[in-house]
């Protein structure tokens, strides 16, 4: 098993910025990639970025290239999603995802595990 916890979500005005992390512990070993998923109110979860553990590769929705960079510390376990130019529409419950197969997956199904969420609002 593989547990997962996010912080540093919270309110900050349009054009601000924000760094989320997310904790492994565990099997955190039998992971192969991470990913950041947000649901905003009345709408359905999304993909926002992944990374491999290994190489680091990264990928992301179009929505939020060039504002959002998504990190990891291997040593840490831990995984980041640095924030920049937060709009109104970033507003939402962002979930840190990990997969055991999948690589820059943006298909829910193919993670495993998942956090809680933290909210991150962002005011006109």
């Amino acid at each position: 098993q593989v547990q997962l916890v996010e912080s540093g979500g919270g309110l900050v005005q349009a054009g601000g910025s924000l760094r989320l992390s997310c904790a492994a512990s565990g099997r955190t070993r039998s992971t192969n990639a991470m990913g950041w998923f947000r649901q905003a109110p009345g709408k359905e979860r999304e993909f926002v970025a992944a990374i491999r553990w290994s190489g680091g590769s990264t990928y992301y929705a179009d929505s939020v290239k060039g504002r959002f960079t998504i990190s990891r510390d291997n040593a840490k376990n831990t995984v980041y999603l640095q924030m920049n130019s937060l709009k109104p529409e970033d507003t939402a419950v962002y979930y840190c995802a990990a997969s055991r197969y999948y690589s820059g997956s943006a298909r829910e199904y193919e993670y495993d595990y998942w956090g809680q969420g933290t909210q991150v609002t962002v005011s006109s």
